[in-house]
């Protein structure tokens, strides 16, 4: 230990007297650091982090999807029950229907609070246990004589209770229902959504029936696994009793199309998440490419060591001539590189701290269908431990290559060649291996860049359908208000001239879907004219829309018109998307046919077609879509869309104030642009290539730091070689082309390295990322053309010194 502080008080005086080396190399390792334990904490929230239950690993999640698209554990509660009794592979099937509760109560301001409500076997099977009182049980879960209770987390009882246990038998309102506080769930717990903690437990047996409905699928399934029942087994036979609940669920709702669902069983144990499938694989990347960026970080922070410990070859020969130990050397040098390493991992953790809290608002900010989510990222002790060994680690490879160095450092040799200029062969090798190892790494870093820049211009790039710009979007939320029916059709209809009157639109329309928010329906039909194939899937994506709809969103209308005032109180009319009129009539006319739902007798004929759009993401296949005239139905839709001359968002504040003026209860749920509403659907992959180009940018500026560096600790090494060459006729253009020649010799070198390894990098992010452009050599082009201009300008500045040196002086140089 006292050898130990010793070495740790000489490196502190040595690092002391070089600010300008400390303060570089603790930055590097800081950005290094930061970026790797920033993306682990999301990794390990999204990914790592177990639930605080009993036997986590044992919990699955059951899931199923529709051919191409996202999976989703949503089941019906007929679904449920068969599966929970028919199954031999669980010891306990949970469900729960999340959504967001309205809570007030006495001494409780009115509010909403993410809730769920569960089975009576929820807690049981978890094994949860209360804090105070006790959680919702089976004696809860029969429908007609089940009390309205309810359980809250121990979050919830802090922050509004106090920690007063007086809360047992309080009586609050949930949704407008009174329930009874029967318990408190115990601290760590706040539910099985790995993104958003809940507050409120209720009953199922107290939900609404369309939650036990036999046409909805809101029930989110979690299984427990019994001894010795592997993953495989369990999806195998709760695949077949999955398939027995679709042929019922197809027959009750005349939907074939549910026919086509496959089954899927998930591990559990880190929660559910609905970020977790849209997340994984672009942050995976990102953790490469900081692990990179940390590896070009090492490297260049270990050529500068080996520098400073060239520096000091005469003094470390001396001291072990005079009895002082090699390892003694080796621990020196180890321990200055730990301590830069440890001085980089705590900025690190400062950096990380907030670079972790913007990913996760650019992650909120990406467009998601159904109710906003909350997304925390907690600094444990599972991230702090990461960061230690991360700094430990860099500190060994730091310190390595300077201490075998060391290691090896023969005295006699070191002693007679104190004297002498110039640098040894073995020296350069070792200087120019670690730099050749830098313009591998950055190569590699600034190919992967360009690749994922490359793939967010082409989805930028995507023909949507519509024009994106300068259009703005506002939702309103009639729910509540009072008003209805013909009233608040013929109101909205009012509202339309009203807002196409305000200074700076040019039109305005309503929808029940803006285009990449997702579909407004979707319902099987019947085409006139038209035979299906036995098994054809009939569906058909609505939307309902008001007149100068295509207009206002720039989506052309090939044939037929539009919407119009004279089609309210007439015979009902539809306008189809080219796709549905290719499908069903191909190089025929559709105009004057007529489109019948399965659960309506009312038939719409077709008066338009329009052309294709994007819904619910840019990348989908498009679907056969019909609009309908939303002054049609029963009940408008209620959001609207309106092109402007000006910036959308600068009419928003009169937007507000003609709806305040119209309505007194209808309120504005939301205010975006459709450009942002675009943008939001690609922030994952925006996310990528943003930050892979700012990793790629500092790797390439750290490794043109290294070349400077070594070329000028070289050159001031050679100074007496470079004097004699120039006095025996050697040009100033000689000295330069000889040193822009090493330089390029070192580039070369690590681009014949990082050229396999960017194929195989490529091969692997194309493998994670959809439609990642994969027969392209634009990116590693880049990437070594890149490197190139970077090492010339590096190599340019100490070539240039170097063939400003006097001979004179130089031959005099030591």
């Amino acid at each position: 230990m006292e050898t130990l502080w010793q070495n740790v008080r000489y490196s502190l005086r040595r690092l002391r007297r070089s600010p300008g080396f400390t303060s570089v190399a603790v930055l590097s390792l800081a950005l290094g650091i930061g970026a790797n334990t920033a993306i682990f904490s999301l990794i390990y929230a999204l990914l790592l982090r177990t639930l605080p239950v009993r036997d986590p690993g044992e919990l699955v999640e059951l899931l199923h999807r529709y051919p191409g698209e996202p999976h989703l554990n949503g089941f019906s509660w007929q679904a449920y029950q068969f599966m929970r009794e028919h199954n031999h592979v669980f010891s306990g099937l949970i469900a729960a229907a999340n959504q967001p509760f309205h809570v007030r109560g006495e001494g409780l301001e009115p509010q909403t609070a993410n809730g769920a409500y569960v089975d009576g076997d929820f807690f049981p099977v978890l094994g949860v246990k209360p804090a105070i009182g006790r959680l919702i049980g089976p004696e809860d879960s029969r429908p007609g004589d089940s009390s309205a209770v309810v359980v809250v987390s121990w979050s919830y009882w802090k922050k509004q209770f106090n920690l007063d246990p007086a809360i047992l038998g309080k009586q609050i309102f949930v949704e407008n229902l009174p329930v009874t506080i029967v318990g408190v769930t115990q601290r760590k717990f706040s539910g099985l959504q790995a993104e958003a903690s809940q507050d409120f437990w209720l009953p199922l047996a107290i939900a609404p029936p369309a939650l036990r409905s036999s046409h909805g699928g809101w029930l989110w399934l979690v299984g427990r696994l019994k001894p010795r029942v592997s993953l495989e087994q369990a999806r195998a036979e709760m695949a077949v009793l999955y398939e027995s609940t679709l042929d019922e669920q197809a027959a009750i709702t005349n939907n074939p199309f549910l026919r086509k669902m496959k089954f899927e069983m998930e591990p559990a144990g880190a929660g559910l998440s609905q970020l977790r499938e849209e997340w994984a694989k672009p942050l995976l990347l990102l953790i490469a490419v900081v692990g990179l960026l940390l590896l070009i970080a090492c490297t260049n922070i270990g050529s500068l060591l080996l520098a400073r410990g060239a520096a000091r070859e005469f003094e470390m020969a001396l001291r072990i001539s005079l009895g002082s130990s090699r390892l003694r050397l080796v621990y020196e040098g180890l321990t200055e590189a730990l301590l830069l390493s440890v001085a980089g991992g705590v900025l690190g953790v400062f950096l990380a701290y907030f670079g972790a809290g913007a990913l996760v608002r650019i992650i909120l900010q990406a467009k998601r269908i159904g109710p906003p989510i909350e997304f925390q990222v907690r600094t444990d002790v599972s991230v702090l431990l990461f960061t230690a060994a991360l700094a430990l680690l860099t500190g060994l490879l730091c310190g390595l290559f300077p201490a075998l160095r060391a290691l090896r450092s023969a005295p006699g040799p070191s002693l007679r060649e104190a004297g002498r200029s110039g640098e040894t062969r073995q020296r350069r090798l070792l200087g120019k291996s670690l730099v050749v190892a830098q313009v591998a790494l950055s190569a590699v870093l600034l190919s992967a860049a360009e690749l994922f820049v490359v793939h967010l211009s082409n989805l930028e790039h995507l023909d949507l359908g519509f024009e994106r710009d300068h259009v703005l979007l506002v939702a309103l939320d009639p729910a509540g208000s009072g008003y209805g029916g013909e009233w608040l059709t013929q109101a909205y209809q009012h509202l339309l001239e009203r807002l196409e009157a305000i200074p700076g639109v040019r039109s305005a329309t309503m929808c029940a879907a803006s285009p990449i928010s997702g579909a407004g329906a979707n319902r099987g039909a019947t085409v006139e004219g038209y035979q299906p194939k036995p098994g054809e899937i009939r569906n058909l994506t609505e939307n309902w829309v008001a007149p100068k709809y295509f207009e206002t969103l720039g989506t052309p209308l090939l044939a037929g018109r539009d919407f119009n005032s004279n089609d309210q109180g007439h015979p009902r009319v539809a306008i189809v998307n080219r796709t549905m009129a290719r499908y069903y009539f191909g190089d025929g006319n559709p105009i004057g046919k007529h489109v019948r739902f399965d659960d309506d007798d009312q038939p719409y004929e077709i008066v338009g077609v329009a052309g294709d759009s994007k819904y619910y993401e840019i990348r989908e296949a498009t679907w056969r879509t019909i609009y309908l005239d939303t002054f049609q139905e029963a009940e408008p839709a209620s959001r609207f869309a309106l092109r402007t001359s000006v910036d959308p968002l600068s009419v928003a504040p009169d937007v507000r104030r003609v709806v305040r003026d119209l309505f007194k209860t209808v309120s504005v749920e939301r205010i975006s642009t459709l450009d942002n509403q675009v943008d939001a659907t690609i922030v994952p992959e925006r996310l990528v290539a943003t930050l892979s180009g700012w990793f790629g940018g500092l790797g390439s500026a750290l490794a043109a730091i290294g070349i400077y560096g070594l070329l000028a600790y070289t050159l001031a090494r050679r100074i007496n070689e470079i004097g004699i060459r120039m006095a025996l006729g050697a040009t100033r253009s000689n000295v330069i082309r000889m040193v822009l020649q090493d330089a390029l010799a070192m580039v070369g070198a690590g681009l014949v390295i990082a050229v396999p390894v960017a194929l195989w990098s490529k091969q692997l992010a194309v493998s994670l990322i959809q439609d990642l452009p994969s027969d392209s050599a634009i990116p590693i082009a880049f990437g070594a053309l890149g490197m190139i201009a970077l090492a010339l300008l590096a190599a340019y500045l100490p070539a240039r010194r170097a063939a400003r040196v006097d001979p004179m002086e130089a031959l005099r140089h030591e």
